[in-house]
This record gives structure tokens, C-alpha cells and sequence, in this order.
């Protein structure tokens, strides 16, 4: 399993490193060929569409180092601290693309109608973004890797820059020249927009948010339905990047012995792992069948 998931991690990051190198020199040469400023700016996303990818590529890999004496649990928060590098960079970049289309606001006079290789350009642009973005996005999710979902996602911010930068050219032409600095400017809103959806969601996973309940229900499905454990409660999720840690309690019959309590509590843990490959660590708490008490307390009475 880990060895396909470092197959598909590196592939993933190839594809988008080797697609926004060969975007980037289009785009710039396009741009300044045709006179483009929106076709420039996304030039410079592009660009850093490059840096995100290797960042988001060496979040993966530490990622998937094992656990050691020092990270007894793993190094797959990488991958999410990967992601929050990523937004450092988009919003740089957003900058960047803001200050430069407000300069042209206020000096139109610097204003350039772009001709038809700009449009032509930004055709070609939606339909590789597409691409791209659709296939590393599944791939992130197929894997289960936040930096590498968070890499596509970027990417795909390149598709309504495209089609932006499209109805600018055509605009334009018409006799709105304005209207080129107008589309850069609403780049850099979208850059922004996706720094802060990438930026919370990597957040919420350093923090152990958990997405839903379906992993919760599986767990205690899975809990409930091993030989002498019942009505298993208390369940609490880590999510560490890619893979996640799980603790629980269990009833069990209070008069059966110690050694077998210690059974069935490690038959509930084997069952967890197997049945639920994200799951990497698992403890299980054993209670006493019937007795009802507070969770909360320092000590059960």
C-alpha cells in the first residue's frame, strides 16, 4: 500500500511540476508578445505553481517516513505544514498580481489591447488546468495526501484565471482595454480566495478536526461487532496528514479475567487496522458491562 501511494505521489508531482514549467514559458512569452498584462500575471502564478508542486511533492515524502523514537506516531503532518507553506506562496503571488493591475488603474495610459494569441493562449491554459488539476486532485484523494490535494487545487484557481483572461482579450478588443488590468485584478482575488480555503483545511487537520462522522461509525461498527466487546463509545479521531490515530472505550463482561479482557481489546484493535487502512494506531480502553459512569471524572467510581 505505501509503496503504491509513493508511486502515485511521485507521478502526481512530476505531472504538475513538468505541466506549469512548460504553462509558465507560454504564458509569459505569450503575454508579452501579445501584450497581455492578465496573460502576464498568470505567467507569474504558473511560476509558483512550480514552487507549490516541489513543496507539496517534499511535504509527501517526509510524510511518508515511518515513525521513529522522536515521532513515535509518524511524520504525517508534514504533508499538512507543506500545505500552509503553499499558501505563504499564493498569497506573495496574489500580491504581487493586485499591487501590479492597481498600478495600471491608476496610469492607464500603460494599458495595452492584447490581440489573439492572448485568447488562443487562454484556451490552450483552461484545457491543461483542467487536466492537471482533475487528475492530481483524485490522485491526492485516492492516497489520501492533504499537500498533494492542496497542489490541485492550486492548480485548478489556473482554470477561472483562464477563462477570465479570455473575456478580457474579447472585451478588450471590443474597445474596453481597461478591462485586461480589471481580469489580473480578479486573479489575484481568486489566488487569495484559494490560499484561504487551502490554508483552513490544513489547519483543521493539524489540529485533528475530524471531516465527518462516517470514520467515527465505522469504528464502532467494526468495535461492536468483535466477539465480546459492546457498545463501544468515547471514540476520538487524530487525523496526522494522510493517516489517522483512533482511541476508544469498549464494554466488556466485568467477570471474565484479566487476560481475557486483554484479548478481546487487542482482538478490537487488530479489526480496526485491517478493516480500515487510514487508521495507523489504535488503543482501546476496556469498561465493565452495566456500570455506567462519568468520563470525565478523575477517577471512576
Amino acid at each position: 500500500m505505501d509503496e503504491l501511494r509513493n508511486k502515485a505521489g511521485n507521478k502526481a508531482a512530476t505531472i504538475a511540476i513538468i505541466a506549469n514549467c512548460i504553462l509558465t514559458a507560454l504564458n509569459i512569452s505569450v503575454g508579452l508578445i501579445s501584450g497581455s498584462y492578465a496573460l502576464v500575471s498568470e505567467g507569474a502564478h504558473t511560476l509558483s505553481d512550480i514552487a507549490t508542486s516541489v513543496i507539496s511533492y517534499i511535504g509527501f515524502k517526509i510524510g511518508q517516513k515511518p515513525a521513529d523514537a522522536e515521532h513515535p506516531i509518524g511524520h504525517g503532518r508534514a504533508e499538512a505544514i507543506s500545505g500552509l507553506i503553499i499558501v505563504l506562496f499564493l498569497t506573495m503571488v496574489a500580491y504581487e498580481i493586485l499591487s501590479g493591475a492597481f498600478d495600471k488603474f491608476i496610469h492607464p495610459e500603460t494599458i495595452s489591447i492584447p490581440d489573439t494569441y492572448a485568447a488562443i493562449m487562454a484556451v490552450f491554459g483552461i484545457i491543461v488546468n483542467y487536466s492537471i488539476s482533475e487528475y492530481i486532485i483524485r490522485i491526492g484523494k485516492e492516497i489520501r495526501s492533504p499537500a498533494i490535494v492542496a497542489d490541485g487545487k492550486h492548480q485548478r484557481t489556473d482554470i477561472f484565471s483562464s477563462v477570465a483572461i479570455l473575456i478580457g482579450v474579447i472585451v478588450s478588443n471590443m474597445g474596453y482595454p481597461i478591462l485586461d488590468p480589471i481580469v489580473g485584478f480578479v486573479i489575484g482575488i481568486f489566488i487569495l480566495k484559494t490560499a484561504y480555503e487551502i490554508g483552513k483545511e490544513n489547519l483543521d487537520n493539524i489540529m485533528g478536526k475530524v471531516p465527518s462522522k462516517d470514520l467515527e461509525n465505522r469504528i464502532r461498527r467494526i468495535a461492536n461487532k468483535t466477539e465480546g466487546a459492546y457498545e463501544a463509545h468515547n471514540i476520538k479521531v487524530n487525523y496526522l496528514g494522510s493517516y489517522a490515530t483512533a482511541y476508544l472505550h469498549v464494554k466488556i463482561d466485568g467477570k471474565i479475567t484479566l487476560n481475557e479482557s486483554h484479548e478481546i481489546v487487542h482482538e478490537v484493535e487488530n479489526n480496526i487496522l485491517k478493516n480500515i487502512p487510514e487508521i495507523k494506531h489504535v488503543m482501546v480502553h476496556a469498561c465493565p458491562l452495566g456500570v455506567e459512569y462519568d468520563h470525565n471524572q478523575k477517577i471512576d467510581k
